[in-house]
């Protein structure tokens, strides 16, 4: 079974570029069918999905964050990074790393204990 931790900074600065690393344990992030998605609940509110990483490396953003967001991967240490630039304290959220083992239509089956990033102005 998947294990997955994020790290992350904890707090950023208004204006910077919040950046998040997502280290898979159990098995490789290029095996077939895996999708690697960025998720986010700001406080008080509900889950939003930021973007995601397949198997094979294509991605697929949030048309909302489009513009700001850029999640890659380091296969040789199992790692899926996430970049958001341009960060407000609207991005202020609890950020979690999923996977999905079944294509990007199966559940997040797969979830980091999420990591608190708050952005200061």
């Amino acid at each position: 079974q998947r294990q997955l931790q994020e790290s992350g900074p904890g707090l950023v600065s208004a204006s910077q570029t919040l950046s998040l690393t997502c280290t898979v344990s159990g098995g490789s992030i290029t095996n077939n069918a895996y999708y690697w998605s960025w998720i986010r609940q700001p406080p008080g509110k509900g889950l939003e999905w930021i973007g995601y990483i397949s198997y094979i490396g294509s991605t697929y953003y949030s048309p909302s964050l489009n513009s700001r967001t850029t999640i890659s991967r380091d296969t040789s240490n199992n790692q899926i990074s996430l970049r958001l630039s341009s960060v407000t304290p609207e991005d202020t959220a609890v950020y979690y790393c999923t996977g999905q083992d079944g294509g990007v239509v199966s559940g997040y089956k797969y979830w980091g204990q999420g990591t608190q990033i708050t952005v200061s102005s």
